[in-house]
């Protein structure tokens, strides 16, 4: 069941020109992820991961003057349909949240990305949220569009 959309869940849905399987891929490599995971005025982002249910995922986010660092822990990995991980962040209240990134096949070149975020401690943080994770999917479209 999909969750709705309130004041502590939000849910970004994207057509993208690409299989699902290379965007599975690139929500599973550190080296791209880096590249689009930089919203808002954030000018560059780090990413460590453990790709295993259980394995543990660090995103440091950096803006010209600080560093707000995103940690969580996978709790689905299906590829290369469903990726799922908790999200604990200064803007969570160090609450662990969950983010479920599913890639659902419209033809043989475009997948609907629908990416949700649950358990918001409330609707300024999931507003927060709706703009960085749409500017975030917005980023990697662009990303895999300007590919070779």
């Amino acid at each position: 069941m999909m969750a709705r959309d309130d004041d502590n869940t939000l849910i970004i849905r994207r057509r993208i020109r690409a299989t699902r399987e290379e965007l599975f891929a690139q929500w599973t490599d550190p080296e791209s992820m880096r590249l689009w995971m930089c919203p808002g005025n954030i000018v560059s982002s780090e990413v460590h991961m453990d790709l295993r249910v259980g394995g543990s995922l660090l995103i440091i986010m950096r803006d010209l003057d600080k560093s707000y660092e995103h940690q969580g822990e996978f709790t689905v990995i299906e590829a290369p349909a469903k990726l799922a991980f908790t999200w604990i962040a200064a803007a969570t209240e160090l609450r662990p949240t969950l983010v479920t990134v599913e890639f659902n096949v419209i033809n043989e070149s475009e997948t609907e990305l629908v990416l949700t975020h649950e358990k918001l401690p409330g609707r300024h943080v999931t507003d927060q949220y709706r703009g960085g994770w749409g500017k975030i999917v917005a980023l990697l479209d662009q990303h895999l569009q300007n590919k070779p």
